[in-house]
C-alpha cells in the first residue's frame, strides 16, 4: 500500500480516509463484472476536498477514482488506487425557473430528482432503467440516455452548465459570465489545447464525417468529440467533453440541466411477433405512429419474464419459441392526446405480423406490470445464472435498418461460442440493444472463448456502422477497442484531450482508453456461493437508496459482497483477511441492519438481505439468550407489563438518574443487548384485554403488544391516569375501537391477548425456540377467535400486521379450516370505516410517515386515504425512508435511526404541519425522536377529527 498521508491532509478529518479491510472490500464492487480492491476509500465532504484529493493523487502518483451510485456496468467505477465517494455528501437539488431548469449535485438519484420536479410538471431528460439507483454523477459521466430520450434529451443535449473541479484543483463554473475568460487565465494550456484540437478536427473532412456519423446515434464510446464541432468557446467544449468522460477528466460538483415536460398520460402495449425479423420489420411503422418508446425483448427475455412475479398474461401464457416482442408506449400531456395516439397505434396493428392479439392500455397497474418486466430484465436474468458464475452485460448500437440482421448474427455468435441463456433486449427505436453473457470468466479456456467472441462481436458491430457502446460507457470493457472504432487520427485527438486535462494521468486510469489489448480480460470478479438468500445478487446497487443504514455502515449490496470477500479469502487460505473482515462485520452488517426488507422492494431479483442477517443472528444466538427469549415467549404478558411499568417509573425520574446507570449497563452487557433510554420515550401503555362482546363479532381485533409497552404520545403517567400534553391521546387501540363502534362494527379481542405477539421480536433477533413458542400460542388463539378462519384478523401496527402474515403463511390449515386472513387496521378503516363516517372538519395539514411494512404490504394507498380524511393537505416528505427504529433496534443503536432520518427530519421541520402521523408505534417513536414532533397513529387522529361534539 502506498503512502496516503497527502490524502489525509487533503480532508478535514483524517478518519474520512478509510483503510479498514471491510471498508475496502465493501466498496470494491460496482455493478460491473470487474473487481479491483482500492487502497483507501475517502468520504469527501465538499468540492474543495475533492480538489485537494485530486492534487494529492497527482503529487503522490496514486490513481484516484470517483464513485457516486456505483451502478455503472462497464467497470468505470472500480480502482486499485484511492476511491472517493461523492454520493453521501452531494445530494442537494435546487429547482430553478419554476422547474424549467434544475441545479443538482452528483449524489442525487434520477428518481429523487424527478420527485423534486414532479410538482412543476417537469422531469429530467435522461431516463435510464436504473433510475431508482443511478445518480446524476454517473448520468453525466456516462452521457446516460434511456428508453425514451434517445439522442435528443440525453445528458449532453440537456446540459446547460456544470461546475467542474479539474485534476489541478482548479474550479470552473461553465455557466458563469466570465467562465471562458477564467478558463483561459487559470488553465492556459488546456484552453489553448482545446482550441487547437477543434481546429485540427474541423480541418479534417474525414474526421468531421466520422464524428457526425458516430454521434448521429447513441454513442458513449470514447470521448464526446462532437463537442469540438458543436461549440466554439473552449469553456463550452470543456463542459461537454466532461459529459461521457467517465470520471477521467474532472469532478462534476454540480450541474444545471434544462428539464423536459413530464407527460402524465400514457398508453402501453406489448406486441408479440413470430421472430426477431418480424419485430424489426415492424419498427418503421410503429415509429411512424409517434411512439415515444419501442423496446425489444427476444425469445429468451420473454421466457425469463414468464418467471417474474406479476408478469402480465400476454407473456405468462405465451408458448415461447422463436418469438420476439416490442414494448410500445405513447405518451402525451392530455388524455385526449394520448387517446388519439393510441387509436393511431391500434390501427397500425392490423398491418403487422403479430403472433398474438395485442392492445394498448392506459391502466396504471397494467402498464406498471409491463415496465416491471422490461426494467427488471437484466438483474433478473443475471440473478438466474448458474451458481458461481458472473454476468456480463454488453451494450451496442447499429443503424435501425440493420438491427434485425445484427441480432440474428449475435444469436449465431452465442451458439458458436456456446453461451447459453444469452438474452437480447433494449431500445429498438434507437437501434440500441443489450445482451448478456454468463460464464465463469476464470479459466484460460473461458477467457480465450470470451476474447474470441468479443473480437467477432466487434467486427460485426463496426461492420454494420455501429458503436460498441451506446449508453453504458466505454469503461474497462471496451477501452482497448476505442482506436479500432475511431481510427488513429481521432484516437490521437482523444489521447491529447486526456493529456490536457490530466497531465499526471492519475484520474481513473485504464478507463475509456487502454492500449493493452488484453485489459478487458483482467480483474473479472467471481461470486463464490455464500448463502442461498443472496447468491443470486448481481451487485446492481438498486437496493442502496432505500437502505436505512446506507449513510452509517453498509448497504445490502455491501453486506453481500463483503460476505463473498470473506468466503474468497477463506478459499484462498488468507486467514488473516478472514479474521480482519469478520472482526468488523458484526457491527457494520449485522447489528446495524434494520431487517426492514426495504431492499427487497427495490431488488429486481427479489432479495431480502434482512433474511440473511436474521440467519446470521440465528447462528450467533447462544443457548442462554435463546433460553431467555423462550422464557419471555412463555410469559409475554408479564414481560410487556413489566416493560410498561418500567417506562412509567423512569418517565417520572430525573433524566440523569436514569441515563447514567443505563449507559453503564450498556458498557458492561453490550450495546446490542441493552437499549439506550432517551427522554422522549413515553410512559408505559395499558393492557390489551377486552370483554367478550354481546353481539356477534364482525372481525377479530389483534391489538399490538407495543401498545402495552409504550403508551400513547404524551403518556408519562401511571396506569389508569389520563395522558397529558398537547398531542396526548388515548392510543390506537382506544381510537380504533371507537371508530368501529361509530361504524357499527363489532370487534372480538382474543382471549389471553396479553400473552400473544406477532413473533417479530424473536424472528428479527434469530431466537428460534421463542419464535416457535409464540407462533404456536398465537396461531391457536387466532384459530379459536376466528372460528377457524371465518373472521378476518385486524392488527393496528403495520410491522405487526406483516409479522402476523408471515406467521399465517407458515400455518397449514386442517381439514375444514379456512386460511387465516390478516388485515391491517389502516386497510380495514379505508374499506369499512371511512364510508360510514359523517362529514367532519379536517386539520389543515398532516406530515405522514409511511412505514417499511406498509410499503412492503402495499397498503400505502389506504394510508393516504385515511390521512386525507384527517387533513386537507397530506405531505409525505420527498426524503421519506425507513426510520430504522425497527422494534428496539433504534434504542440499541440510536445512531442508526439518527442517520436514517436525518434528511427526512430536516424536511419535516420545514413543512410546519398541523399534526404528524404514521401507522406503527415504534416508527412513531423513531420519528418523534428524529423531529421533536409527536407522531401518532393516523387512526388516533381520525378518531379525534370525527369525534362527536361532547364525545
Amino acid at each position: 500500500m502506498q503512502n496516503l498521508e497527502q490524502f489525509r491532509l487533503a480532508v478535514a478529518d483524517p478518519a474520512q480516509v478509510k483503510t479498514r479491510a471491510i471498508d475496502l472490500h465493501a466498496n470494491a464492487h460496482d455493478a460491473s463484472h470487474f473487481l479491483l480492491v482500492p487502497q483507501a476509500v475517502v468520504m469527501a465532504k465538499d468540492a474543495a476536498e475533492v480538489g485537494a484529493l485530486l492534487r494529492a493523487s497527482a503529487a503522490q502518483g496514486v490513481p484516484l477514482t470517483l464513485r457516486s451510485g456505483g451502478t455503472s456496468l462497464s467497470g468505470q467505477a472500480v480502482t486499485d488506487g484511492v476511491l472517493v465517494d461523492v454520493r453521501r455528501n452531494f445530494r442537494d437539488v435546487e429547482v430553478l425557473d419554476g422547474g424549467a431548469r434544475v441545479r443538482v449535485q452528483p449524489g442525487v438519484t434520477v428518481r429523487a430528482l424527478n420527485a423534486r420536479l414532479a410538482p412543476y410538471g417537469r422531469k429530467f431528460g435522461p431516463d435510464p432503467a436504473s433510475e431508482a439507483a443511478c445518480t446524476i454523477g454517473g448520468v453525466v459521466a456516462n452521457n446516460s440516455s434511456g428508453m425514451n430520450c434517445g439522442t435528443v434529451d440525453n445528458a449532453y443535449r440537456t446540459l446547460e452548465s456544470l461546475t467542474v473541479v479539474l485534476p489541478s484543483g482548479t474550479v470552473i463554473d461553465t455557466g458563469a459570465p466570465d467562465a471562458d475568460a477564467r478558463l483561459r487565465t487559470l488553465e492556459p494550456e488546456l484552453y489553448k489545447g482545446l482550441a487547437q484540437l477543434a481546429a485540427r478536427v474541423r480541418g479534417n473532412k474525414d474526421s468531421v464525417n466520422r464524428i457526425r456519423q458516430q454521434f448521429s446515434m447513441k454513442n458513449t464510446m470514447g470521448y464526446g468529440l462532437n463537442s469540438l464541432l458543436d461549440y466554439d468557446r473552449p469553456v463550452d467544449m470543456l463542459a461537454h467533453l466532461i459529459v461521457g468522460s467517465e470520471g477521467t477528466l474532472g469532478f462534476v460538483a454540480e450541474a444545471v440541466f434544462r428539464t423536459i415536460p413530464r407527460l402524465p398520460h400514457a398508453a402501453t402495449g406489448l406486441l408479440v411477433f413470430p421472430d426477431l425479423q418480424a419485430a424489426n420489420a415492424a419498427l418503421p411503422a410503429l415509429v411512424g405512429t409517434g411512439a415515444a418508446t419501442v423496446e425489444l425483448l427476444d425469445a429468451l427475455s420473454l421466457k425469463v419474464g414468464q418467471a417474474l412475479k406479476g408478469t402480465p398474461a400476454v407473456v405468462r401464457d405465451l408458448a415461447v419459441r422463436e418469438h420476439a416482442a416490442l414494448l410500445v408506449e405513447y405518451s402525451a400531456g392530455q388524455q385526449d392526446e394520448v387517446a388519439a395516439l393510441r387509436e393511431v397505434g391500434e390501427r397500425a396493428l392490423a398491418g403487422l405480423a403479430l403472433a398474438a392479439p395485442a392492445q394498448f392500455t392506459a391502466d396504471a397497474s397494467a402498464r406498471a406490470q409491463l415496465w416491471h418486466l422490461r426494467k427488471g430484465l437484466y438483474a433478473s436474468v443475471a440473478g438466474a445464472r448458474p451458481q458461481g458464475t458472473t454476468a456480463l452485460l454488453e451494450d451496442i448500437v447499429v443503424p435501425v435498418p440493420v438491427l434485425g440482421r445484427t441480432c440474428r448474427e449475435l444469436v449465431r455468435l452465442f451458439d458458436k461460442y456456446r453461451y447459453e441463456n444469452s438474452v437480447i433486449f433494449g431500445h429498438a427505436k434507437d437501434g440500441n440493444v443489450h445482451f448478456m453473457l454468463t460464464d465463469g470468466f476464470a479459466t484460460a479456456e473461458e477467457l480465450d472463448r470470451y476474447s474470441a467472441f468479443t473480437e467477432d462481436m466487434v467486427d460485426l458491430v463496426l461492420g454494420e456502422g455501429g458503436s460498441l457502446k451506446a449508453e453504458h460507457g466505454t469503461g474497462r470493457v471496451m477501452a482497448p477497442y476505442v482506436r479500432r472504432q475511431y481510427g488513429d487520427e481521432l484516437y490521437g485527438v482523444m489521447r491529447r484531450i486526456k493529456e490536457l486535462f490530466d497531465p499526471a494521468g492519475m484520474l481513473n486510469p485504464g478507463v475509456l482508453m487502454d492500449d493493452d489489448p488484453q485489459a478487458h480480460l483482467r480483474h473479472i470478479k467471481t461470486a463464490p456461493p455464500v448463502a442461498e438468500e443472496v447468491d443470486r445478487c448481481v451487485s446492481c446497487g438498486y437496493c442502496e437508496p432505500v437502505c436505512p443504514s446506507k449513510d452509517l455502515t453498509l448497504t445490502p449490496r455491501q453486506r453481500i459482497v463483503t460476505l463473498r470477500a470473506i468466503e474468497a479469502a477463506r478459499l484462498a487460505g488468507d486467514t488473516a483477511l478472514v479474521k480482519e473482515l469478520e472482526k468488523d462485520y458484526d457491527y457494520e452488517s449485522v447489528q446495524t441492519c434494520a431487517v426492514d426488507g426495504m431492499c427487497q422492494t427495490a431488488c429486481p431479483v427479489d432479495i431480502n438481505t434482512g433474511l440473511l442477517v436474521k440467519r446470521i443472528r440465528r447462528s450467533d444466538a447462544g443457548p442462554v439468550a435463546n433460553g431467555a427469549w423462550n422464557a419471555a415467549a412463555k410469559h409475554w404478558d408479564g414481560v410487556t407489563r413489566g416493560a410498561s411499568l418500567a417506562l412509567t417509573v423512569v418517565n417520572k425520574l430525573p433524566a440523569p438518574a436514569v441515563v447514567a446507570p443505563n449507559k453503564a449497563a450498556r458498557a458492561v452487557l453490550g450495546t446490542d443487548t441493552v437499549p439506550l433510554y432517551s427522554p422522549e420515550l413515553p410512559g408505559g401503555g395499558s393492557v390489551r384485554k377486552r370483554p367478550t362482546p354481546d353481539r356477534a363479532p364482525d372481525a377479530v381485533y389483534f391489538p399490538a403488544c407495543v401498545g402495552t409497552m409504550f403508551g400513547p404520545a404524551g403518556a408519562g403517567t401511571s396506569p389508569g391516569e389520563s395522558p397529558s400534553g398537547p398531542a396526548a391521546g388515548r392510543g390506537v387501540q382506544y381510537s380504533f375501537e371507537q371508530l368501529c363502534e361509530r361504524a357499527g362494527i363489532t370487534l372480538l379481542v382474543p382471549e389471553r391477548i396479553d400473552s400473544l405477539c406477532c413473533g417479530t421480536p424473536w424472528s428479527s433477533k434469530g431466537m428460534v425456540a421463542g419464535q416457535a413458542t409464540m407462533k404456536e400460542k398465537t396461531l391457536a388463539a387466532l384459530r379459536e377467535a376466528t372460528r377457524d378462519g371465518e373472521l378476518a384478523i385486524v392488527c393496528d401496527a403495520s410491522s405487526c400486521t406483516e409479522g402476523l402474515r408471515q406467521v399465517v403463511e407458515a400455518d397449514d390449515p386442517g381439514v375444514g379450516q379456512k386460511p387465516l386472513r390478516i388485515v391491517d387496521a389502516v386497510d380495514f378503516a379505508a374499506e369499512h370505516i371511512l364510508p360510514r363516517l359523517p362529514e367532519h372538519a379536517k386539520l389543515d395539514s398532516l406530515a405522514l410517515h409511511p412505514t417499511c411494512s406498509s410499503t412492503r404490504m402495499g397498503i400505502n394507498s389506504s394510508l393516504d386515504a385515511v390521512a386525507s380524511a384527517v387533513a386537507e393537505k397530506v405531505e409525505v416528505p420527498v426524503n421519506w425512508g425507513c426510520c430504522a427504529f425497527a422494534g428496539d433496534r433504534g434504542m440499541l443503536h440510536p445512531e442508526l435511526t439518527e442517520s436514517a432520518t436525518r434528511k427526512q427530519a430536516a424536511e419535516v421541520g420545514q413543512l410546519d404541519a398541523s399534526a404528524h402521523a404514521s401507522c406503527n408505534r415504534t416508527c412513531e417513536l423513531g420519528m418523534t425522536r428524529a423531529t421533536g414532533q409527536d407522531y401518532r397513529h393516523v387512526l388516533e387522529l381520525l378518531e379525534e377529527v370525527t369525534r362527536p361534539i361532547g364525545g
